[in-house]
């Protein structure tokens, strides 16, 4: 080996330590313990406190880690949301809900669905169909843009009033004769503090629609998670119970996506 291969060795076996040595600094920091003083990391990862001390000041710099005001301690910074983010943006959300979109449609035993917005309509991206032989089902790539559909209203509750207005004006997002556009955003606003809608009969009188809403790791609403069924099986008692497992699905792709979970009117 000649000297200039050594030192290339040597080099590049330092950045990789150093680079090790920096990933388990981060892994330091728990949710069980999120904050961390340098004598702590020091001797969780086998590192001199001064070694762990220019680490971590680097790390503040780029924001990767932040000082406590009170304890002075170290816990994670913002900057990496900005490192994972490309990471969690790209998640793919039909991937990540098909076991709790099969835990619902096994546990309703109705058809379970994804629906996604693309900017002008409701699209069914992936579904689960009831066992049973009387169901309602839908052809993936389906598009919605009934404004009472229960996941075009809770994918529409995400959207800027303004632009609900206009998609509506354009006759993009059809309403009935009786539903004004402003008794409509406040229906919207409803969905979106409660943080889930109910479709019983008004799109179609022989079928139930209940959707909720899917969180992304920033808080935006990415997906809803629907539950269809015929009306004749749906007495209005059953409707809270649906309401509630389409929900814990939604709450439960949600976490998958890193979203946190914040209540009903989270967005």
């Amino acid at each position: 080996m000649t000297p200039a291969t050594a030192s290339a060795t040597e080099n590049g076996s330092r950045g990789t330590s150093v680079i090790v040595n920096v990933l388990q600094i981060v892994r330091c920091f728990t949710v069980d313990e999120p904050l961390q003083g340098v004598t702590e990391i020091a001797a969780q990862v086998g590192l001199h406190k001064s070694s762990v001390s220019r680490i971590l000041a680097t790390l503040e710099q780029e924001h990767v880690v932040e000082r406590d005001e009170f304890s002075r301690k170290y816990r994670l910074g913002l900057g990496l949301i900005a490192v994972a983010g490309p990471l969690l943006a790209n998640l793919d959300v039909r991937r990540v809900a098909m076991e709790d979109l099969q835990v619902l449609a096994e546990r309703t035993r109705e058809t379970a669905a994804l629906a996604i917005w693309d900017g002008g309509a409701a699209v069914t991206v992936e579904q689960i169909p009831s066992r049973r032989q009387v169901k309602h089902t839908s052809a993936l790539g389906s598009r919605y843009t009934t404004g009472l559909s229960a996941s075009v209203q809770v994918l529409l509750a995400a959207q800027d009033p303004q632009r609900v207005r206009d998609l509506v004006a354009d006759e993009g997002i059809r309403l009935d004769e009786s539903t004004g556009v402003d008794a409509y955003l406040d229906r919207l606003a409803t969905v979106r503090r409660e943080g889930h809608a109910v479709n019983f009969g008004l799109t179609a009188p022989d079928e139930v629609g209940i959707a909720a809403p899917v969180h992304d790791h920033r808080g935006h609403v990415v997906a809803a998670v629907l539950l269809a069924a015929p009306a004749y099986r749906i007495m209005e008692q059953d409707v809270p119970e649906l309401v509630e497992s389409c929900r814990v699905a939604a709450r439960r792709i949600s976490a998958r996506l890193g979203a946190v979970d914040e209540g009903p009117g989270a967005d």
